[in-house]
């Protein structure tokens, strides 16, 4: 007898369990499906960034969904333009809210880049959307090379995006052109401090056996007799030994 009584207690245990587990399994799904039916007001999104509106949404159980970008007049680039539904729309929990976000301005005024190196003019055309037009170079003892003499349009220009924005540059100023002077056969020791009492690089120098020939005489030289040459550009002579 004593052990149906105790078979017949765990049943009524194990029954129990069994009804408490689908009593709150049934709260559990039914809070969910509540949840899922529950409806918020939509807040005003428009004119905020992206990050600020989502901490908004957040709050709402709502999410955001960028649906597209277009130039704005009014808005900064990165706010949002539009929105979908509109503030005050009731909307289930869960759900996103479509937004157009702005991309700036469609115009552009022009910087100022004159004094600016073209690289650096080229960079920061590319963040305002404009290209690089026509570039023209002359020697000018104003401006070292590289260096942005003029631009059109003129500085403060207001464009539309995609616009050219022709440039010209220095390219220094315009050094004296020689005319290389036939070197072979003379003896170095007279040749070189003459050169560099003119101004001209003698950078290399090199000896080598020459059969028939005295020490100190030039056998080769760079660049060679009858080239152009300014005085920044290096000659090398090879002398025999």
């Amino acid at each position: 007898m004593g052990n149906k009584k105790s078979y017949w207690y765990l049943d009524v245990i194990n029954f129990l369990l069994l009804v408490l587990i689908f009593f709150f399994s049934g709260a559990v799904i039914s809070s969910q499906i509540i949840l899922s039916d529950e409806m918020v007001y939509v807040p005003d999104i428009t004119g905020k960034t992206i990050d600020q509106a989502r901490a908004e949404l957040q709050k709402r159980d709502l999410g955001l969904t960028i649906a597209g970008n277009q130039f704005s007049d009014e808005l900064e680039k990165g706010r949002i333009i539009t929105q979908d539904p509109a503030p005050g729309s009731r909307l289930k929990v869960n759900r996103s809210i479509l937004v157009i976000v702005s991309s700036g301005r469609e115009s552009v005024s022009v910087p100022l880049f004159v004094g600016k190196s073209l690289e650096q003019a080229v960079a920061t055309m590319r963040q305002l959307g404009l290209t690089r037009g026509p570039l023209s170079q002359i020697h000018t003892p104003r401006y070292p090379a590289g260096k942005i003499i003029a631009q059109n349009p003129p500085a403060e220009t207001v464009v539309e995006r995609n616009s050219p924005v022709g440039f010209l540059v220095s390219q220094g100023e315009d050094e004296t052109k020689y005319i290389m002077p036939d070197l072979i056969g003379r003896k170095v020791d007279q040749v070189v401090p003459r050169l560099q009492q003119l101004g001209f690089k003698v950078e290399d120098i090199r000896h080598v056996y020459y059969p028939g020939l005295e020490k100190g005489i030039i056998i080769r030289q760079n660049p060679p007799g009858g080239y152009p040459i300014q005085k920044r550009n290096p000659i090398s002579l090879e002398v025999s030994r």
